[in-house]
């Protein structure tokens, strides 16, 4: 066994030969790529056991992984003395459908049926409005035209939210588990609901009881006092049973459904009473939880995976754990407080934010209208230069005035807020602490200005501005990626030295079903942090560490210093590899490379503040456009700048994406994050086209990729599937991407950038929040179970289900 393994080694690392007792990283300088070719091709021995990469690391040495492997057993042997990760088998999925393709005549039909919804509903919108504008203008005065508004706004929001309400029980009546055909006639009914249902706005009352009325009229079993904060909103809601009291947080999926091999499959997740559900956890159909149980934060369970009464579970997919992860602290919460709470919600959206969205069309028209006083008539105006000119100037004000306002505002009134918020105290949920905290979270995670900020040097005085506590900061140009979000983040702090990539999410709020506070997080200094890692309060990592992708933080155990961590539940690695810091510089190379990297990212951030501003003005051409032709054409006028604004916005940021290249495919790069190859990545990253979250299930998605440069075979069904570097993928036939998943052929890991081709085969069907890494060949009818972390490197052969955090061949049976 020790000499097959050793052979195969040697021709993955180019060597004559490779000691047995050699440590894989540390006496052979390999990194995480280059073993993960090391397992795909022992896979590919018939008279050698499966090797995952979680087995290369609790056993470096090829004597040691050997003996754990047991000769020709095929499974890794009772685990060393020291203590190591358990590896609990990935369980089946249950009932899979037989995979199935449609044509491509019942592709490009359920598309054109899609298109024709679309029309109608934004006709019908705009039919709305142009009613409700003509009443409204005709108002005597002020008052009288702001309650005219308020009425009228008061009736469109509450429509928009009856509206998926009346469609999920016309068109489906009560949702049960079953198999509906992709690009289906049944299909189309089940887009329709689900478009519907999550375009809501009362998607925004996650966190309010609103939110858990809203679902409880869509059809869910949902008990009292139960708290739910994930915007995921559950499509498929009367095969939803929650139970009292029970705790669902941020970033939690629990959709009801999931697409897999051209189906959507539909069933039941199950919460009992008294449930903690913590962070960015993934619940797949056929999944339940019983009473008094928990789930840990980036974790998931998989179909057919129960939860017992009482016990506590993490890991991806899940398994039993001794940690606590619920929080503590009670306080009481009465049912008029929620309905206090939840009335002036209500009350604030449609007298202030819905008046205030009318209040602004009116004043458009008005702009209109005004335009007979420079000599231009409304039926010459879109052939006068004046209409060009004040169109400029005005997209100008806005975009750059509304700039400047939004980062006063978000570095000065929540500072004033959060004074009433005291850190580790309970408070009412719901109460008006709550609605501070709130308050603060809201205004503070401002997405375009850390985007505009983010993967620079500015990002670090831009953090601090709106409140982290950024001690002795050692600038990289890359301390942040344009991914950071918080609960609160004058409670977040950030040691010296450390990078983060993007995705990291600081979870500085703990709710029980009565009650939240707020609680400090701190990260070490000199770590570096992969792609969506949610860092809680009590995290167990201190110096020098390394926290890989998608890793589960523990929160118990000793404090972890001078190690990686990786999966979930996390395992060790090596901090890092000398392969990997081979490109670091030096000090003195550091701060001449950092100055011209400023220089560069500078331009950077220019040019993207221009392309933004190009794009307010085109969109700002269409609606005055509209307002120019609305007494001739009316509500067909908004309908058709409606669309003209969604296709307006595909190809132009499209295009600005493709200009960031040169129009040429990128290609695989290794270098330092102080090589100009990798500012021009930057470059690319800052112009990535806008997320077209509405061509989600549809296959005008597929034409959206495409025209961004991922090589794509036909009939792609993308349900909200995230694509870093386009031009770096190929995708094949009738594939299936599910909501959340990502294929990022990239990584960066302290000072030192990579990215490689990923390729998916025919037929494959990547789950719920799975992310697809960079290097990566996946064959023919591969099955990515939710919640997986597929490896760089990492080669899966065609006609496997492959599932995990790190994702591994699956084995075993569901757990029950």
């Amino acid at each position: 066994m020790e000499e097959a393994l050793a052979e195969v080694l040697a021709g993955v690392l180019k060597s004559e030969r490779v000691p047995v007792d050699s440590h894989f990283f540390d006496d052979l300088a390999a990194d995480s790529l280059l073993m993960a070719q090391f397992c795909a091709r022992v896979r590919k021995q018939d008279h050698l056991p499966s090797v995952s990469m979680k087995d290369i690391y609790r056993y470096p040495t090829i004597r040691s992984l050997a003996t754990a492997l047991g000769g020709t057993s095929g499974r890794p042997a009772s685990a060393p003395s020291a203590p190591v990760a358990s590896s609990s088998p990935v369980p089946v999925p249950v009932d899979s459908p037989t995979p199935v393709t449609s044509s491509t005549a019942q592709y490009v039909l359920c598309g054109a049926v899609q298109f024709l919804f679309f029309l109608g509903y934004a006709y019908l919108t705009a039919l709305v409005l142009s009613l409700g504008y003509d009443w409204i203008a005709a108002g005597t005065g002020l008052l009288d035209s702001y309650l005219r508004a308020v009425l009228f706004g008061g009736a469109v929001f509450l429509g928009v939210c009856i509206l998926p309400i009346l469609a999920k029980w016309a068109l489906i009546g009560r949702w049960k588990p079953q198999q509906i055909r992709i690009w289906s006639p049944a299909y189309l009914r089940f887009w329709v609901v689900k478009t519907l249902v999550q375009i809501s706005p009362l998607m925004l009352f996650a966190g309010s009881p609103v939110f858990v009325l809203y679902l409880k009229a869509l059809g869910a079993h949902i008990g009292r006092g139960v708290a739910i904060f994930s915007k995921q909103v559950p499509v498929c809601t009367d095969l939803l049973t929650v139970g009292d009291n029970t705790v669902i947080s941020k970033d939690s999926y629990f959709t009801c459904y999931r697409a897999e091999a051209g189906w959507i499959r539909t069933d039941t997740v199950t919460l009992g009473k008294n449930v903690y559900i913590s962070e960015a956890t993934v619940l797949d159909i056929d999944c339940s939880l019983g009473d008094e149980t928990q789930l840990g934060h980036a974790s998931s369970l998989h179909s057919g995976q129960h939860i017992p009464d009482g016990e506590r579970w993490h890991g991806s997919p899940a398994q039993p754990a001794e940690t606590d992860y619920r929080p503590t602290g009670s306080a009481r919460c009465s049912a008029l407080t929620k309905v206090t709470y939840s009335l002036l919600q209500l009350l604030t959206a449609v007298a202030v934010y819905v008046p205030l969205m009318i209040g602004g069309a009116s004043l458009l028209l008005d702009e209109i209208s005004q335009l007979s006083a420079l000599g231009v008539t409304k039926t010459t105006s879109l052939t006068s230069w004046a209409f060009y000119r004040d169109a400029l100037v005005v997209s100008f004000v806005l975009f750059f005035g509304s700039l400047l306002a939004g980062f006063v505002f978000i570095t000065t009134v929540p500072r004033l807020l959060r004074l009433l918020v005291k850190p580790d105290k309970n408070y009412r949920l719901y109460g008006f602490h709550y609605s501070l905290h709130r308050a603060v979270a809201r205004f503070t995670n401002n997405r375009f200005l850390l985007r505009l900020a983010g993967d620079s040097s500015y990002v670090v005085p831009y953090l601090r501005a709106i409140g982290y506590h950024l001690p002795d900061v050692e600038q990289t140009g890359s301390n942040f990626g344009t991914e950071v979000k918080h609960e609160n983040p004058y409670l977040s702090t950030v040691g010296t030295g450390t990078m983060v990539a993007d995705g990291l999410s600081l979870m500085n709020a703990s709710y029980t079903a009565t009650s939240f506070r707020v609680e400090r997080v701190v990260i070490g200094p000199h770590n570096f942090l992969g792609n969506q890692v949610f860092y809680p309060p009590r995290g167990k990592t201190g110096d020098n560490c390394l926290l890989g992708t998608k890793v589960m933080v523990p929160i118990d155990g000793p404090v972890r210093e001078g190690i990686g961590l990786l999966g979930s539940p996390s395992f060790e690695i090596p901090r890092t590899v000398e392969r990997d810091a081979s490109h670091l510089k030096s000090a003195e190379e550091m701060r001449s490379q950092l100055r011209a990297k400023n220089k560069h990212n500078t331009m950077t951030l220019l040019s993207f503040l221009l392309a933004r501003w190009i794009y307010t003005f085109g969109v700002l051409l269409l609606a005055w456009g509209a307002a120019t032709f609305y007494g001739s054409l009316g509500a067909a006028a908004i309908a058709l700048a409606t669309v003209l604004t969604l296709l307006f916005s595909a190809v132009y940021t499209a295009l600005a994406e493709r200009a960031s290249t040169g129009f040429r495919q990128q290609k695989p790069v290794f270098c330092s994050i102080y090589d100009r190859a990798f500012w021009r990545h930057e470059l690319f990253w800052k112009h990535q086209a806008i997320d077209m979250r509405l061509l989600n299930g549809t296959p005008f998605k597929g034409l959206f990729w495409r025209l961004l440069g991922v090589r794509l075979g036909r009939r792609l069904f993308d349900d909200g599937c995230k694509m870093p570097e386009r031009t770096l993928i190929t995708i094949g036939d009738d594939c299936t991407l599910n909501g959340g998943a990502v294929i990022q052929c990239h990584s960066q890991e302290d000072g030192s950038f990579k990215s490689d081709r990923t390729s998916l085969g025919n037929g494959c069907t990547v789950g719920i929040n799975t992310l697809v890494h960079y290097g990566v060949t996946v064959g023919d009818g591969v099955l990515l179970a939710a919640d997986s972390f597929l490896m760089k490197g990492e080669e899966v052969p065609p006609n496997s289900r492959w599932g995990g955090n790190p994702a591994r061949e699956i084995t075993g049976h569901p757990s029950r």
